[in-house]
C-alpha cells in the first residue's frame, strides 16, 4: 500500500543517519512532504526530502524559528517524530553532573521543546501525530545503561502525558521502543567498547545481538515501518502506547 501519508507534513528530528534517516525516507515514500532536520547537515546529503535543515534541537530559538517558518510555508505539521538522543554507557556511578545534564537535555528536553513549538498549531487545525522514540531500556534495567534507560523512561512518561492531555482534540501521540537497532550509532558504540574492553569488535557485537532472543539486530526500516503506521490515519484509534519493537529481548 502506497501513498499512506499523502498530503501530511511531517518533521523528523535527527534525520541524517540511522532510525531517522530510515524514517525520514519511509514518510517520503509514503507521499509526505518530509522536513528533515539535523544538527550535522552533511550528514542529510542524499535525502530525498521536501527540505533539508540545520536544527540543534537543544537550541529554543531554533525550534521557535523553524516553528514559524514551517506554519507560514506549510501552514503546520501533521506529524513529528522525536529521533534525536543520545546513548551514554555507564553505572550510575559512572555518570558526571554534565553527562546527566546533557543527556535529559537532549533525549527528554528536545522533545519538549519541539512540541511546545509544533503542538499549538495542530491543536489549531485539531489533528496530529506525535511519535516519540524511547528505548526498550526505559522500560526494563539494562546494564551500563543508567542515564540513557532513565532518560527514556521519561519520555515514555512525556508520551502519556501529552496523549493523555490531548486525546480529546485530535492529537495522538505514541512512543516507539526498539531494542538493539544495527545503526551507525551502534556501530560507534561496539567500536569504542571493544577499544576499552580489549574484546573484538566481534566480540562485542555478539553480546549486543545476544540481548535479543530473536538472534539478530533489528533495522532501521522496521523502526520507520512502525513510525509509518503511527505517523498514518491507520493508527487512528491509537495514542498513549508504547510500541516495543525489540526482537523478544523485553519478554
Amino acid at each position: 500500500m502506497a501513498g499512506r501519508l499523502k498530503g501530511k507534513v511531517a518533521l523528523v528530528t535527527a534525520a541524517g543517519q540511522g532510525i531517522g534517516r530510515a524514517i525520514a525516507e519511509a514518510f517520503g515514500a509514503e507521499g509526505a512532504a518530509v522536513i528533515a532536520t539535523d544538527v550535522d547537515t552533511g550528514k542529510l546529503k542524499g535525502l530525498k526530502a521536501k527540505k533539508s535543515l540545520k536544527l540543534d534541537v537543544r537550541q529554543p530559538k531554533e525550534i521557535a524559528a523553524l516553528a514559524k517558518a514551517v506554519n507560514k510555508e506549510f501552514g503546520g505539521l501533521d506529524v513529528l517524530a522525536n529521533v534525536a538522543g543520545v546513548v551514554h554507557h555507564g553505572t550510575v556511578l559512572d555518570a558526571t553532573d554534565q553527562e546527566w545534564d546533557f543527556a535529559f537535555d537532549l533525549n527528554v528536553r528536545s522533545m519538549v521543546r519541539t512540541v511546545r513549538a509544533f503542538l499549538p498549531g495542530m491543536l489549531e487545525r485539531g489533528r496530529g501525530s506525535i511519535v516519540n522514540v524511547a528505548s526498550v531500556a526505559g522500560m526494563k534495567g539494562v546494564a551500563n545503561r543508567a542515564v540513557y534507560a532513565t532518560t527514556k523512561a521519561a519520555v515514555v512518561g512525556l508520551t502519556k502525558s501529552i496523549a493523555a492531555d490531548y486525546v480529546g482534540r485530535g492529537i495522538r501521540c505514541n512512543a516507539i521502543c526498539p531494542g538493539t537497532v544495527d545503526s551507525p550509532s551502534l556501530r560507534d558504540r561496539i567500536a569504542a567498547q571493544a577499544a576499552s574492553s580489549g574484546q573484538t569488535t566481534a566480540e562485542v557485537e555478539a553480546a549486543f545481538v545476544a540481548r535479543q532472543p530473536m538472534g539478530r539486530l533489528g533495522t532501521t526500516a522496521e523502526i520507520a515501518a512502525l513510525a509509518v503506521y503511527l505517523a498514518s490515519d491507520e493508527s487512528a484509534f491509537t495514542t498513549g502506547t508504547i510500541q516495543v519493537i525489540d526482537g523478544g529481548w523485553s519478554n
